[in-house]
């Protein structure tokens, strides 16, 4: 979906001269600046490492620090040494990160899953892989993409107690397969691995997010200082673990501190919540503080006051002018019915702040991050290198073709498009690309794109036909910038705040799309928190905040970031297996992509009929474009006799709906809207598509589903909607799923329709 763009340069060759004392510097040595970490991050949080699964990590490990000869234990552990003789360090970072692991199969193919760890996690941590893209990595190594079932928020009105997604109960992965055996042909079997899709966001150039990112900081300055060690100029040993399983019983570390007898010890990895430690001023029971503070050493006094390597290690960032504060944390090693091994007699527990620990949308700043791997060179005696760090750029490039392409091709590109209400410009953009050259489309001032393709002679007696998809979807828009620099952000259209808050997003600017999170409400890590039902509605005064790592409004004006701006959550079309695939704003690229499927299958304009095709702005709004429309063709005397609005039949097809209404599989044909919220088809006329899609050897079904469509909007002045659409699972989120199949078929029978109605 986007290309980072990462600057690699040559490191100046740093000599280090070890002694005895860490905590008396030879020269004062600046913080550094290290190029290649946002490299070696990006990679580190892009590789899943689940507890008990980071093979696949300590590999990446494992090559990049080759030239040091690293050894794997049985267990897991990448480890590092280097020098001889005493004194004897020892560095220690843990890799691995929560997750889930695959438990059961069921029949019809779904996945349930058991999570690792079990404890420890914020009370929200299940409901955030709630309707979010996941990926499953297989015994042979191979990723596979699938999604977790999420509630669709138009079946839900009325239902009286729908299941909770912080109950793991409830927690369904959905890879595409119509059974069990699908599931093992695909190589997915119990005990697979599963993880949130994540990538790296940069916020501002400062701030770095991403499902992770705190599990892998350490990870990241480790190997940077490793990259230009040079091993002759040391003296004494040095080892450096990156160790597995810390999160379920530190199993790792354990392992490392019974085999390794050192002197002294450097843990590096967050901090720890836990208690009981009395409320103060400076030192408080949890982590608290903010990104951006430096470096912090994780104590458990309660005077927060500093002894042995901490000391030292505060004395040498002060020395270096590096920030260095304290902050509470936990033990590293847990409690246990077996004795843990003992700790070096002298150890400290270095780390960065985070925010939103333990979500998809944790963040580290930058700043902290250099800072702490210069205070591990200098640990280390080495001299830190000089630069800035690299940041990602977006790629902005359009796609424009004129050749009649697959219908899975037309839906990537319009899915890749962004195009929340009111501002479809993009959408509108890439529909008119892909269609056929000899289709002459114009834009109303609604910014609806119309098409007419019918040639029928004024007074003929062919009905009037229009067909209607519509190009918006949901997402927010900046209503205000408050005083900290957070943009304050209201719905458009309708979602559900928990699968789009604690995530990465895309600020959609004038001067191109900006990386941001949508931040928790109050309160999103205590046992007893409930989601706000009115954040972000329009009026309400409990916005929802979005980060886009500015600090004060200047900030965010030199971002370019403006009222009206939109925001949505980062989506890409990824293929499931079979014929099955995932991508947010299906609602409506799907009717979007059968529109331009039919058209480019006329091949020319229909002759003697009249039809029109319409791809609609603002539905999710009320219908907005719809409603201009169909006003200025009742104004001009030229009401369509039949309207097919052409959306999302919103599926029960999932393990966690309610099979009493939306009762329509994927992969069974298009769907008759036949009953929604908005319109109820004339039963005569749900007949009469049954037997023009008989006919045709179409795939057809029909039912009763939620929502409006735009047909509705054309109704009062005379129009018949006959609303056509396809099942959808899990609407209005990140975890839309379709069978491709439905794709084909709504775009055939529009076609026939639009021939022959």
């Amino acid at each position: 979906m986007k290309q980072r763009v990462v600057l690699v340069v040559w490191f100046l060759v740093s000599i280090f001269l070890l002694h005895s004392s860490p905590a008396v510097a030879q020269s004062q040595k600046p913080a550094g600046v290290y190029r290649a970490l946002p490299h070696q991050l990006e990679e580190l949080v892009n590789t899943p490492a689940v507890s008990g699964y980071e093979n696949r990590l300590a590999d990446k490990i494992r090559a990049t620090l080759k030239r040091l000869q690293p050894t794997t234990d049985n267990l897991g552990n990448v480890i590092v040494t280097i020098g001889s003789g005493a004194p004897h360090r020892l560095i220690v970072t843990p890799i691995d990160e929560p997750g889930f692991v695959l438990s059961e199969i069921t029949p019809d193919g779904y996945l349930r899953v058991q999570r690792l760890p079990q404890g420890g996690l914020p009370p929200i941590f299940n409901e955030m892989y709630s309707a979010q893209p996941v990926r499953i990595e297989t015994a042979g190594g191979k990723w596979i993409d699938g999604v977790v079932a999420g509630l669709s928020v138009h079946l839900q009105p009325g239902r009286t107690n729908p299941p909770q997604a912080a109950d793991i109960e409830n927690l369904y992965v959905d890879i595409g397969a119509t059974n069990a055996a699908e599931v093992r042909k695909a190589g997915v079997d119990l005990l697979d691995p599963i993880v949130i899709h994540r990538s790296l966001m940069s916020l501002a150039q400062q701030e770095m997010a991403g499902g992770s990112i705190g599990d892998r900081f350490g990870a990241a300055a480790l190997m940077e200082v490793l990259s230009h060690v040079d091993p002759t100029k040391l003296k004494g040993t040095l080892t450096l673990a990156f160790v597995v399983q810390q999160r379920t019983g530190a199993r790792g570390l354990q392992r490392i501190l019974t085999k390794t007898q050192a002197d002294e010890m450097i843990y590096i990895g967050r901090l720890l919540p836990g208690g009981p430690i009395p409320e103060m001023e400076t030192l408080h029971r949890a982590p608290r503080r903010e990104p951006g503070g430096g470096v912090l050493v994780g104590v458990q006094q309660t005077d927060g006051s500093l002894t042995g390597l901490a000391a030292e290690l505060k004395q040498l960032a002060e020395t270096n002018k590096i920030p260095f504060a304290s902050d509470y944390s936990a033990n590293i090693l847990p409690k246990s019915y077996l004795p843990m091994p003992q700790l070096p007699a002298k150890w400290a527990h270095l780390a960065i702040a985070t925010s939103w620990t333990d979500t998809p949308a944790e963040m580290i700043d930058s700043s902290d991050l250099r800072n702490l791997t210069s205070l591990l060179d200098i640990y280390m005696e080495g001299s830190p290198t000089g630069g800035s760090v690299a940041s990602g750029t977006r790629d902005l490039s359009g796609f424009g073709q004129h050749v009649r392409l697959p219908n899975t091709e037309i839906l990537r590109q319009l899915v890749e498009a962004y195009g929340v209400s009111y501002h479809e410009a993009p959408v509108r953009e890439s529909v008119a690309r892909l269609l056929p050259p000899w289709a002459k489309p114009e834009t109303d001032d609604a910014g609806n794109l119309i098409l007419h393709l019918g040639t029928a002679a004024a007074g003929s007696k062919t009905p009037r036909i229009l067909v209607v998809a519509h190009m918006d979807e949901i997402g927010f828009a900046v209503k205000s910038i408050s005083k900290d620099g957070r943009l304050e952000v209201e719905w458009r259209g309708g979602g559900e705040l928990s699968f789009f808050a604690g995530h990465p997003a895309l600020v959609h600017t004038a001067k191109g799309d900006l990386d941001a999170i949508v931040e928790l409400p109050n309160g999103w890590d205590t046992a007893n928190f409930k989601w706000p039902t009115d954040a972000g509605a329009p009026g309400s005064t409990n916005p929802v905040r979005v980060d886009v790592g500015a600090r004060t409004p200047e900030e965010v004006a030199k971002l370019g970031v403006n009222l009206g701006d939109t925001i949505t959550i980062p989506k890409a079309y990824r293929p499931l297996l079979g014929t099955r695939a995932n991508g947010r704003s299906f609602d409506d690229r799907v009717g979007d992509t059968a529109l331009i499927s039919a058209v480019g299958a006329f091949g020319a304009p229909l002759k003697d009929r009249d039809v029109t095709f319409v791809w609609s702005t603002g539905e999710e709004e009320g219908l907005v474009g719809a409603a201009k429309v169909a006003k200025r063709l009742a104004d001009e005397g030229h009401v369509p006799d039949f309207v097919f609005a052409v959306d999302t039949f919103v599926s029960s097809d999932s393990p966690i709906e309610s099979k009493r209404f939306g009762d329509a599989e994927i992969g069974k044909g298009f769907v008759i809207r036949a009953v929604d919220n908005s319109n109820i088809v004339p039963s005569a006329l749900v007949e009469r598509v049954i037997k023009l899609a008989r006919a045709n050897q179409i795939p057809i079904q029909y039912g009763v589903t939620g929502g409006g469509n735009d047909g509705s909007a054309f109704v009062r002045y005379g129009s018949v909607d006959i609303a056509l659409g396809w099942p959808l699972r899990y609407s209005h989120s990140p975890a839309e799923v379709i069978d491709t199949r439905d794709v084909d078929s709504l775009a055939r029978i529009i076609s026939v329709i639009a021939k022959s109605w």
